[in-house]
């Protein structure tokens, strides 16, 4: 719902920093290459701690915890509060100011009224929340059975290697 260039280069840049990671780890396991292995456990376990903690971040927000941190989300960018306004047919964040610019069709058809966008942002909110907090710790859980199975995999011996050699 808003187009913010920031955000789309967040999402781009930790995509691209966990295919690197996936690359490492997959790198290692290919050559039997124990330091890249223990780079990669190291690091994806890093991830796991930042993702199960934001996903039981998410998962505990209570409705009035979500409201403030809207509020200020709201307050930070007026082109983010046109964007909302346009997208979901709402005027002002928790009153509707009349005498102000809106961008939302309510608004210019005087004859309906707009509703507030702290309503209908919440809903959404508390349902994104929930979806990514749940998704969130499904996917941190099976980052820890990678980190538990590059450990394990990393201690497995070369087969392709001389078995007389030491490592």
């Amino acid at each position: 719902m808003v187009s913010s260039i920031r955000v789309v280069a967040v999402v781009i840049g930790v995509g691209i920093f966990l295919f690197l990671v996936a690359f490492v780890g997959l790198c290692g396991a290919l050559k039997h290459h124990q330091v890249l292995l223990f780079f990669y456990m190291m690091i994806l376990f890093m991830v796991f701690v930042v993702q199960f903690s934001v996903s039981c971040a998410c998962l505990a927000l209570n409705k009035e915890q979500q409201n403030r941190l809207l509020e200020v989300g709201w307050n930070k960018s007026e082109a983010t509060q046109r964007d909302v306004e346009k997208t979901l047919n709402c005027c002002g964040f928790s009153n509707n100011n009349y005498n102000g610019s809106c961008a939302a069709m309510c608004f210019q058809n005087s004859s309906q009224s707009c509703d507030k966008c702290s309503n209908i942002i919440q809903q959404y909110a508390g349902e994104v929340l929930q979806s990514v907090g749940g998704i969130g710790l499904l996917f941190s859980f099976t980052e820890i059975l990678g980190v538990w199975l590059a450990h394990r995999y990393r201690n497995i011996k070369d087969p392709r290697s001389n078995p007389g050699a030491f490592l």
